[in-house]
């Protein structure tokens, strides 16, 4: 179990999808508004969750860095500098993570869904994507791309054609993003319907999720709530928990960000 600090803060946000838009290489505003709040959480952040779809599309290579993203990469570093625990999970976007922000940020990398324990509310943390039931096809993709044989043949192209691939098929339709989804209602939701299954094994008080771009908090049994994080796509959204309570918020940016 891991006791917060009073005061101290543990922040939950996800699918940022740096680099969705072609123009975003030149206009940065999406990019100043999630450092705007990443900075805003230094005051007072024991650790900053990354829930996953961090960037639109994302290859770890050996020797090279992709284009784009110095000012968010900047900013982590900082707080990385100052002492505060980073979790990323990778999303469906950016699953291709090796050992690039452990090593610059000494941030954990999940592939996987984990669980926590702080100020003993049992937490369970997941990108989403491929849990719950439905959707075979993705399923049995996924699995074959997080193989290593892909990973080290995918490495063989050079980055120039590596990336504009991985851009190519993220920008593929709304679909791939979530921009086109509605809350299809508590027996369709997949991430609901895996939440109300998973606690029947541990009395979890939060399932957190991502992939969705909804923001959703639903009670899934007593004392027990599904939180999706929503994007920063369109709601700046991210959760707070203050070692009692959880919150699901917007982000106001300054007015001025660029």
């Amino acid at each position: 179990m891991s006791k917060l600090v009073p005061g101290k803060k543990i922040y939950f946000a996800s699918d940022f999808h740096l680099g969705l838009k072609p123009d975003e290489a030149i206009d940065h505003t999406r990019e100043r508004i999630i450092c705007q709040w990443l900075e805003s959480c230094m005051e007072d952040a024991d650790t900053i969750f990354l829930v996953g779809d961090l960037f639109d599309a994302w290859f770890d290579y050996e020797k090279v860095v992709p284009r784009g993203f110095t000012r968010f990469l900047g900013t982590m570093a900082r707080i990385a500098d100052k002492g505060i625990n980073i979790e990323i999970f990778t999303g469906n976007h950016d699953f291709w993570m090796t050992d690039y922000f452990e090593q610059e940020w000494k941030a954990k990398v999940h592939h996987q869904e984990q669980e926590y324990n702080f100020n003993d509310q049992l937490f369970f943390v997941a990108h989403g994507d491929g849990l719950g039931p439905g959707d075979k096809t993705y399923k049995r993709m996924k699995k074959l791309l997080n193989h290593p044989l892909a990973q080290w043949l995918y490495k063989g192209l050079h980055p120039n054609l590596g990336i504009r691939l991985a851009q190519y098929f993220s920008r593929r339709g709304d679909k791939h993003i979530g921009l086109e989804q509605t809350f299809q209602g508590e027996d369709k939701e997949a991430l609901v319907l895996f939440s109300k299954e998973k606690i029947k094994e541990k009395p979890y008080q939060y399932f957190i999720f991502g992939h969705r771009h909804l923001m959703l908090d639903i009670p899934i049994a007593e004392q027990s709530r599904y939180i999706n994080l929503g994007d920063w796509i369109s709601y700046y959204s991210y959760a707070v928990f203050d070692g009692q309570d959880l919150q699901l918020l917007q982000f106001k940016p300054k007015e001025n960000n660029r």
